[in-house]
């Protein structure tokens, strides 16, 4: 009775460790690549351009002095005015080609587009609205914008924040 009750738990034990080791090596993987939508392209009548917005339909801002991971906007009174765009750890944003992920100086993790990170502007009230493009402080905020001049960057202004 002994071997035939051993040659019955053999297939079982070696199912549940194969199963074991089949979750721990595929739940990493689905953890780290989480495809998530966060934007969609929008056209903007008043800017005349297709530009990005968030999933609200608010314009999405970049700042032409930040970059990679240099943060200019990080400040209480920046960070009142402008929204960054955040998402969980792990997930992978899509909507438009070129996003990415970058921590930012206070470990939430910002969304990228062609490399600079996307905000929102607490001027805009209303899908369409685009109250920040132009905007000037240590750089000039525009609309992220599909076509290929968005990512050309303006010298940035030495003026300080004209925030209150």
């Amino acid at each position: 009775m002994s071997a035939t009750l051993t040659r019955t738990r053999r297939p079982a034990l070696f199912m549940v460790a194969a199963f074991v080791a089949f979750v721990a090596a595929v739940s990493p993987l689905a953890a780290a690549g989480r495809a998530v939508v966060v934007v969609h392209p929008a056209k903007n009548a008043k800017l005349g351009k297709t530009i990005l917005v968030n999933l609200h339909g608010h314009t999405l801002y970049q700042l032409s002095a930040e970059g990679g991971k240099k943060f200019i906007c990080t400040d209480s009174k920046c960070l009142s005015v402008w929204h960054p765009l955040v998402v969980k750890s792990g997930v992978k944003p899509m909507g438009a080609s070129r996003l990415a992920t970058v921590k930012r100086p206070d470990g939430r993790i910002q969304v990228t587009f062609r490399g600079r990170p996307l905000y929102t502007f607490s001027g805009d009230m209303a899908r369409g609205d685009a109250n920040g493009e132009g905007f000037k402080d240590v750089g000039t905020w525009h609309a992220a914008s599909l076509s290929a001049s968005s990512s050309k960057a303006p010298a940035p202004s030495p003026s300080p924040y004209p925030y209150p």
